[in-house]
């Protein structure tokens, strides 16, 4: 049950994306979303050195023989190293599957279909699916409002993103922004989507390596506990409504650059709050599914929820 054109596409059990988030999606974690059934997604910008995304490809290998994919960040700001010495790693290391995001992959696609890798780009509406569509992306996820990290720039939810996007392209469509639960999961799949991305419910998990202060804090949270930062800045990202946040949020209201901004904002800050479990030390990126979530369990219980209780869903709705 619920084998979609993503499930085949990728070789996977069931139709379940873990978000690549920097800082965390790490080996241990991406190989549990693997390992469960569905596909596990490494962040590549969270090691800065080449040898060091390459040891974590390894390392997530030897922790699942199940399919892995690894994410191709192509924001200006996000890249440590040359987008084509990822891709060199990635052939090198004989990835299947890789997630673009931040920007086109256009000059890039070529290259990855050469080597045989199946590409999934993740887009912000149906006109950017359908670019992705035309360039030769296998598959597109489209993120509404509500995830975490960086929606697009029109407060746009899932609820219409996704079945605009399903309607636009012909590729398979995976659905994100907000997807946490069997209830949603099945949700995205009668929007038209073959599948759902998620991370923020991933982090509140056993096997994320971020603080447990941090995960304590997502099962208390309320769905008004995440704010958008960045917009004056084109780079609109959902944090978590801190004290860094709300800073950064009065400062762009004083018409601040984004220099000025950016020591508020510092990566090296947020890396140490997810470390520390102190919440107040930086800007962290999770979405409005903290306000559905409370409960830490492990990656397998989570999957397993969703995929018995869509089951469940299904009987009930039949019966009606």
């Amino acid at each position: 049950m619920f084998r979609t054109r993503i499930t085949e596409l990728f070789n996977i059990e069931y139709p379940v994306i873990g978000g690549a988030m920097h800082n965390i999606s790490k080996a241990e974690l991406v190989a549990a979303v693997s390992n469960a059934g569905g596909l596990g997604v490494l962040a590549s910008t969270t090691f800065d050195k080449p040898e060091d995304l390459r040891s974590e490809i390894r390392k997530t290998r030897q922790l699942t023989s199940k399919p892995i994919g690894v994410n191709l960040n192509l924001f200006p700001a996000m890249r440590p190293r040359g987008v084509d010495r990822d891709i060199d790693i990635f052939i090198d290391e004989g990835v299947d599957i890789v997630e673009s995001s931040g920007a086109s992959p256009e000059p890039y696609v070529p290259r990855l279909k050469k080597a045989g890798i199946k590409l999934i780009h993740k887009v912000a509406g149906a006109r950017y699916a359908e670019t992705a569509e035309r360039i030769g992306c296998d598959a597109v996820s489209v993120v509404g409002f509500e995830c975490g990290g960086h929606p697009g720039l029109d407060d746009v939810t899932s609820l219409i993103l996704v079945p605009e996007t399903v309607d636009a392209v012909k590729i398979p469509v995976v659905a994100g922004g907000g997807f946490c639960d069997s209830r949603s999961f099945l949700a995205a799949l009668a929007l038209g989507a073959e599948g759902i991305l998620m991370g923020t419910r991933f982090v509140a998990t056993k096997e994320c390596s971020v603080h447990p202060k941090i995960k304590e804090w997502i099962t208390k949270a309320n769905d008004s506990d995440t704010t958008i930062i960045g917009k004056p800045f084109k780079l609109a990202s959902r944090v978590i409504k801190n004290k860094p946040a709300l800073t950064a949020q009065a400062m762009e209201a004083r018409g601040a650059t984004l220099q000025e901004v950016l020591p508020v904002i510092s990566g090296q800050l947020g890396k140490k709050a997810w470390e520390t479990g102190d919440v107040e030390a930086g800007i962290l990126s999770l979405g409005m599914a903290v306000g559905r979530i409370d409960s830490i369990l492990t990656v397998k219980e989570v999957i397993d929820e969703i995929i018995g209780g869509a089951k469940q869903i299904l009987e009930r709705l039949k019966e009606m």
